[in-house]
């Protein structure tokens, strides 16, 4: 081995070679779980709703008494999703095994976003281990591989908009993909107010006006048909859906202890959980205001607060932050990915047992706490640097070739351009 040559910095392109190849080995095995294993039920409901959806059509599904299946509650693009794998299955794919296709190749796709919203922010070493990271998080081999879902597709499209609205100088696709991340699954839209203060507040009016009209173009198309025709199951099912009542986590669990009456809990999962979504929203916008450029980090801490702050509970919520905290920080990535891994895998094994159950109690608060830990780091991140030098030409998104304007968005972090001379 040329030690000489494996001792010397790496260029851009070895770095991106090494995190694409680590990001397709864990898709592969992935890949492989969710072929080999039948997964949870929501695999079976996915399976009837595709059926559903092909019998009633898109609009119409949201109307339907369905039986035994739980309701209806995804949003537009979910459905179009169903169809294209049900048609897929008709090829003689297993659909267990296509169902959670779109989730493994998210957490992909993810990974290579972690990378390239890092690199230019750090060192390229940090670039590469965070993305690794987020390649071969526990969590995500659990929630994606075995459980499968949406959740991780909304993860994407969020984290892909961020990409393009501060590195790519794309305000209008940006709009587009923060359309794409709620129209698969709903948390995101708390990250809506955050973007659109971003694009005003990076690149002015015009940024604001392209990333508005693409996203209410995008609107109108995804979701305007449905609004039409069914507005009332929308709302009932989707809108106003308040999301798992599984009482293992968070507020709820630690209300439960504290024998909070029980009217009180109800009224936290139902109508009184929108509350808690403001606080994030409010929460993400006064980050955004203060620290514009910081927008990765602070929809990494939004989505993290989300889950914290949640009154529903569901194994697969938890993927919600998982990529984002690698955003945050390696450590705020790497904790956070071991504790809830070791809270999802055997749930997902095993569903029995009062000593079990006792102990996956126990490894439930360990995970609050360590996503707790990466949220306040996600904010200390935000508020505890400088203020940035946003390398931004008056009125407008930075071109290329400019200083990326999220690079001082943590203390001591410099440009990759700096370091390597390589183009951002």
């Amino acid at each position: 081995m040329n030690l000489r040559r494996f001792s010397h910095p790496w260029d851009l392109s070895r770095a991106r070679a090494v995190v694409i190849a680590v990001a397709a080995i864990a898709f592969v095995a992935k890949m492989a779980l969710a072929a080999s294993t039948r997964g949870p039920v929501d695999v079976r409901y996915f399976e009837s709703f595709s059926q559903a959806v092909a019998q009633y059509g898109t609009l119409y599904i949201y109307e339907q008494a369905l039986g035994d299946l739980p309701v209806y509650n995804h949003p537009p693009l979910t459905s179009w999703m169903l169809l294209g794998l049900r048609e897929i299955a008709a090829w003689g794919i297993p659909f267990s095994t296509l169902i959670r296709t779109p989730a493994c190749l998210a957490d992909f796709v993810t990974c290579i976003l972690v990378f390239e919203i890092l690199r230019r922010r750090t060192s390229l070493c940090t670039a590469v281990l965070c993305a690794v990271g987020a390649a071969l998080c526990p969590l995500l081999v659990a929630t994606s591989g075995y459980h499968g879902n949406t959740d991780t597709i909304a993860v994407m499209f969020a984290f892909a908009a961020a990409h393009l609205l501060l590195d790519r100088a794309s305000p209008a696709l940006a709009g587009c993909a923060v359309v794409l991340s709620f129209s698969v699954k709903l948390p995101p839209v708390v990250a809506v107010p955050l973007f659109f203060l971003a694009a005003w507040r990076l690149g002015g009016r015009a940024a604001l006006l392209r990333f508005g009209a693409a996203f209410t173009a995008l609107v109108l198309a995804v979701w305007g048909p449905v609004l039409v025709t069914v507005p009332g199951p929308l709302r009932e099912n989707v809108l106003e859906y308040g999301g798992g009542h599984w009482r293992m986590w968070g507020l709820i669990r630690f209300a439960e202890w504290a024998r909070v009456p029980e009217p009180v809990i109800a009224f936290a999962q139902g109508d009184g959980h929108f509350l808690f979504v403001l606080v994030c929203a409010a929460t993400g916008m006064w980050l955004v205001w203060r620290r514009p450029a910081a927008l990765h980090i602070v929809l990494a801490t939004t989505l993290g607060l989300l889950l914290l702050l949640s009154t529903a509970s569901g194994l697969q919520y938890l993927a919600w932050p998982a990529a984002g905290l690698f955003v945050i920080g390696l450590r705020e990535g790497l904790s956070y990915g071991v504790v809830s891994g070791a809270l999802a895998a055997p749930l997902y094994a095993f569903t029995t047992g009062g000593l079990f159950y006792s102990a996956m109690l126990a490894v439930g608060i360990a995970a609050w706490l360590v996503l707790a830990f990466g949220v306040l780091s996600g904010i200390r991140a935000v508020l505890g640097a400088a203020a940035p030098d946003t390398g931004l030409p008056a009125g407008g998104i930075r071109r290329a070739g400019t200083q990326s304007a999220f690079a001082a968005a943590r203390p001591g972090t410099s440009t990759p351009a700096s370091k390597s001379g390589e183009a951002t």
